[in-house]
């Protein structure tokens, strides 16, 4: 799909929006104590995710004139040409098919897109992933001596190591214990400490690398792989367990690294054995491939079977995506309250706040995913955008945030929606067997108390408090004004039975679908990044001046070539 976006500002309902919006006063207090029906009508559930989108500051006008305006951009269209293989990555001339990654095995009709048995390629690399992981989990696989596996660390970075590293922290309560443990470890950072820290009490002989570039190109990865060759021939030539001579340290590479990669030259010349590099395609962007080979040390970690539940829940909601209008459609219903927000309201960052600390990662994950898609100022057919796009996202888990910076999103002058995410049943039930004899009962369940903070938080920045009722507390005059809430801050509260593989699944896909939704809104090319390219394109021409080189140096301007002068000054 090649054909111009359509510019949202020249719409009727954006025009019937900004109308509405010159009228629009928030007033969830009224609108509850008016309508009783509206949490259930606003309710609405993809999958196993239980959507309450009834604090947010929007009435039923305003989210029929959103799905109007949905409809004015051609989101269905666009939403079954990227399912289709339609190619909508307009600037790379690609299609956009993390959607075929999850298709279920031997789904029908068979997806063929540029004469290539997409489901075919797919279903057979996850079949060698899949292997591979019941190798190195049962021992079959082992290092230069023979020991088996223990520790995987997995080196890539963006989406190479954001979404392994997010998967990884959340479902660890499905991972082996005890004697039989498999732990894995991330190394993204170049900063020389992050490879150093990781393996320092590290076995050699037990140690597993993967290596994450599509390309094996990327600088970051590639230098901290060097490192860890390096690190993995020093111990083992210590420990007496090789050779110091080229045949024993290329036979150590072949039995402790592997690829993720599709450049197999480049992998054979490293001294990974091409037969151990695992592949995935140009239509999957590096911030929606942790459902590819790029999740193999997952597989790993929690075996096939759980990475592919993981599959089946990013499946399950890109069924509903796709198949459900857009009045019931959660992601479709999220991504155009966001354009509300931004573009009506004036909000500028989104806050998603899991009350579950397995999920302490997925803000980070997030912040990639839209902000990489949607951090975009022309649109896809290289004409400026007409609107302001994206948000900065953040957040930490609750109940760590609320003594950070809650207090911005109470009673601060900027408005700040968010997302908050929690399960029912948590993965360590535990209960407070003493008590603190005030608050907190003796035999209390912690969980419950942990989620009387997620209701309570909503209800608070829904409704607030007024003067009067700080009065009522007996609050003395002159601090009445600084105990005032206004409520109105909007919220979306997302909750599911369990953090399960299948419903972190379902919760990566919501984000990636609202992602989406907007950057059509927008008119914008959500799946390139160039604007990655041009930091690391300036880093390799000021890297020799940093060096040393002084004619290098003369080439930077002032700023630079004063702060470098400094660093040669002060590196001990």
């Amino acid at each position: 799909m090649t054909s111009s976006p359509v510019d949202p500002t020249t719409t009727a309902s954006w025009g019937d929006l900004y109308g509405h919006y010159q009228e629009f006063q928030g007033d969830l207090r009224g609108w509850f104590a008016a309508d009783p029906g509206r949490a259930e009508r606003m309710t609405h559930v993809a999958g196993d995710l239980h959507v309450d989108l009834s604090k947010n500051l929007a009435t039923d006008e305003t989210l029929g004139l959103l799905v109007r305006l949905a409809h004015e951009v051609r989101l269905p269209e666009r939403i079954e040409a990227m399912f289709t293989g339609e190619h909508i990555n307009a600037t790379e001339d690609r299609a956009v098919l993390h959607t075929a990654l999850r298709r279920a095995p031997g789904a029908q009709p068979p997806l063929v897109v540029d004469g290539q048995d997409v489901d075919a390629d797919v279903q057979a690399e996850l079949d060698k992933v899949g292997a591979f992981a019941d190798e190195v989990r049962t021992g079959a696989w082992s290092g230069i001596t023979g020991k088996p596996v223990r520790t995987v660390v997995n080196i890539g970075i963006g989406g190479s190591d954001l979404g392994p590293v997010m998967v990884y922290e959340a479902l660890k309560p499905y991972g082996r214990t005890g004697s039989d443990a498999l732990e894995v470890r991330f190394v993204s950072n170049i900063d020389p400490t992050d490879v150093a820290q990781k393996t320092a009490d590290l076995d050699p002989e037990t140690t597993l690398f993967i290596v994450a570039s599509k390309t094996f190109g990327t600088l970051e990865t590639l230098t901290n792989a060097r490192l860890a060759r390096a690190w993995l021939w020093e111990r083992l030539i210590a420990a007496g367990a090789i050779e110091d001579d080229d045949d024993a340290k290329q036979a150590a590479v072949k039995a402790h690294f592997v690829a993720v990669s599709t450049a197999l030259d480049k992998v054979a010349d490293f001294g990974i054995d091409p037969a151990n590099a695992f592949g995935f395609w140009d239509w999957v962007g590096g911030r929606y491939s942790v459902d590819s080979a790029i999740g193999t040390s997952l597989a790993i970690a929690f075996g096939p079977d759980v990475f592919r539940e993981l599959l089946a829940g990013f499946r399950t909601v890109d069924e509903h995506f796709r198949s459900t209008p857009l009045e019931a459609n959660v992601p479709v219903l999220m991504g155009m309250l966001n354009v509300w927000y931004v573009n009506f309201l004036g909000a500028h960052t989104h806050a998603v706040l899991p009350y579950a600390q397995q999920l302490h990662r997925f803000p980070a994950y997030l912040q990639q995913l839209t902000m990489e898609s949607n951090g975009k100022s022309v649109r896809w057919d290289g004409t400026p955008v007409t609107t302001q796009t994206g948000e900065i996202f953040w957040g930490e888990p609750g109940t760590n945030g609320q003594h950070a910076f809650y207090q911005l999103i109470h009673q601060g002058t900027r408005l700040i929606p968010a997302d908050f995410i929690a399960v029912a049943t948590p993965a360590y039930p535990l209960t407070d067997t003493e008590g603190d004899g005030k608050a907190v009962a003796p035999g209390a369940d912690v969980h419950e108390l942990f989620l009387a903070n997620f209701f309570a938080q909503t209800k608070a920045l829904a409704f607030g408090k007024t003067a009067e009722e700080v009065r009522a507390e007996g609050t003395p005059e002159e601090i009445v004004p600084a105990r005032v809430f206004s409520g109105n801050r909007p919220t979306t509260s997302i909750l599911a039975p369990a953090l399960t593989p299948s419903v972190l699944g379902q919760l990566v896909a919501l984000y990636e679908h609202i992602t989406f939704v907007q950057g059509v809104v927008w008119g914008i090319d959500s799946f390139d990044q160039w604007g990655v390219e041009l930091g690391k394109k300036l880093a390799l021409e000021v890297a020799p001046a940093v060096s040393g080189d002084d004619a290098a140096l003369a080439a930077q301007d002032s700023s630079t070539q004063a702060l470098i002068r400094y660093y040669r000054e002060h590196r001990a």
